[in-house]
């Protein structure tokens, strides 16, 4: 069964340079919760609850800083400062799912005060710099603390369809050391948060800029996250290429080859961005910082200015400034739940769900449900990437075989299905399913799929319509449908 897709990567902590009296033990704490994540199979149940720890570390106004994987649909918090036996209850207090960066509170700050604060470093600390690691890995219950240095700066996806600076180090972490500092000369240079498996001390830090990004944004109470231009390039490195966009031997640049909302986009596809801001862009889409060479997207947030970030851009043989278009999200058909639970509605013997990101990469994840899905050319995987349009909402699958019920004798239709159509007409989302089956009157119910081989469903509209509420008697399920659904659903229903 699939519970959840929240363990793509082993999750871990680290630190770098340690102080020479190792005074920042005290400042490094342990994270426990209680965590209910979703059940794709059955979206009106939560999982059962599991038991997990990961690290912390105090920071300034008696805030914790941790990672949003660690606290994501927990019910309960504790944290247990080091050599202490007590475990104080804590909130969260913001989240980024897409930096996979939280702060907790504790519910009695004045429990921590005594504990010093670590400080962040507001700067690219040099390749090769030593840090220190610090967290609560498995393998025993007191701190432990590992050494290496930085061998890998890079501006890349932290977490799905989210970006920022990301740190590798060679230092020894391990599952548990999630949300723990990594310290250089006395202060915090990153967050650790995962790594990689099946490879020596390949460990990542969220770096501490983004740490410091994060703080900020939420000064006024909410995470927005930062602006990124999210459209599709490719490097003008091939000799072909740039004769054709008659590119001069002195220009890099990145050529545009798709853009996620084109209407009214002031970019155009074979367009070259050659600089963001005042930075020149080399012919991979890099540009210089200090001594790395980053994506040249590592600028947009900050240059970012009422949602736009300055390019310079080649079309038509010549240079031109455009103001681009810098969101701090992009709308998906696939969207991610981001701490929420799935959409769904329960009609006859049969549940509907909306598809999410999560849903589709745990799917991915699973051999046989990824061979199963390429087989039926399923939109799950084609769609992933995908926006929404008018005709296309969102994705809307039948999560799990039918109830057990006599109206579906006959039928084999497996899981994680997308519904097409009802009677004919073409579904849009989750609530137009509902608002379908709300208003229809026809004898029968006929459900296409958008797969190929799954078979149609037909049923009789009365049988199915007076089955539910005994199906969900039997099943022992207390709502038909999510709460975001139930105006849609008894806003005029015909008997």
């Amino acid at each position: 069964m699939i519970r959840t897709l929240f363990c793509v990567f082993v999750f871990t902590s680290c630190s770098r340079g340690i102080l020479a009296d190792d005074s920042a033990k005290a400042s490094v704490v342990k994270i426990h919760t209680t965590q209910r994540n979703p059940e794709f199979y059955t979206p009106w149940n939560k999982a059962n609850p599991t038991e997990s720890f990961g690290t912390g570390f105090v920071i300034d106004g008696q805030r914790i800083v941790t990672n949003a994987h660690i606290v994501q649909y927990a019910t309960q918090v504790y944290v247990q400062p080091d050599q202490s036996d007590e475990k104080l209850e804590a909130t969260v207090e913001a989240i980024s799912y897409g930096l996979d960066l939280a702060v907790l509170k504790l519910e009695n700050a004045e429990a921590i005060s005594r504990i010093p604060p670590l400080a962040i470093e507001n700067s690219i600390a040099p390749l090769r710099s030593e840090v220190t690691v610090y967290g609560f890995p498995i393998g025993g219950n007191q701190i432990s603390i590992t050494r290496g240095i930085i061998s890998r700066i890079e501006y890349t996806m932290i977490w799905r369809n989210h970006y920022g600076l990301r740190t590798q180090i060679d230092a020894a972490v391990n599952p548990g050391n999630s949300g723990g500092p990594a310290i250089s000369d006395g202060k915090v240079i990153g967050v650790t948060f995962s790594v990689v498996q099946n490879a020596n001390n390949i460990g990542y830090l969220i770096h501490s800029m983004e740490l410091i990004s994060f703080l900020k944004d939420i000064e006024d109470g909410k995470c927005d996250g930062a602006g990124c231009i999210w459209d599709y390039f490719q490097p003008t490195e091939n000799t072909a290429l740039r004769a054709r966009l008659k590119l001069p031997k002195s220009s890099g640049g990145v050529m545009i080859n798709g853009l996620r909302e084109p209407e009214g986009h002031p970019l155009q596809v074979n367009d070259v961005i050659t600089k963001i801001g005042s930075h020149a862009i080399d012919s991979q889409g890099n540009v210089k910082v200090s001594d790395l060479t980053l994506s040249f997207i590592y600028f947009c947030p900050i240059l970012e200015k009422d949602g736009m970030v300055p390019l310079t851009v080649w079309r038509d043989e010549k240079e031109i400034e455009v103001n681009c278009p810098a969101p701090k999200d992009i709308r998906l058909l696939l969207p991610y739940l981001s701490g929420g639970y799935p959409r769904y509605f329960i009609y006859g013997p049969l549940t509907f769900e909306a598809a999410t990101g999560e849903l589709a990469h745990a799917l991915l994840a699973d051999s046989k449900w990824g061979t199963v899905l390429g087989a039926r050319k399923s939109p799950l995987l084609s769609e992933l990437q995908s926006r929404p349009t008018e005709s296309l909402q969102e994705l809307v699958i039948v999560p799990t075989k039918p109830f057990s019920h006599r109206s579906t004798k006959g039928y084999r239709t497996s899981a994680f299905c997308v519904v097409s159509s009802i009677n004919g007409i073409k579904i849009r989302s989750l609530k137009h399913l509902v608002e379908v089956l709300r208003d229809c009157t026809d004898e029968f119910v006929e459900i296409a799929f958008a797969e190929l081989g799954v078979e149609k469903l037909v049923f009789n509209r009365k049988e199915a319509f007076s089955a539910t509420e005994s199906i969900l008697t039997d099943n022992s399920i207390r709502k038909q449908y999510s709460d975001d659904l139930a105006e849609t659903w008894n806003g005029g229903r015909p008997k």
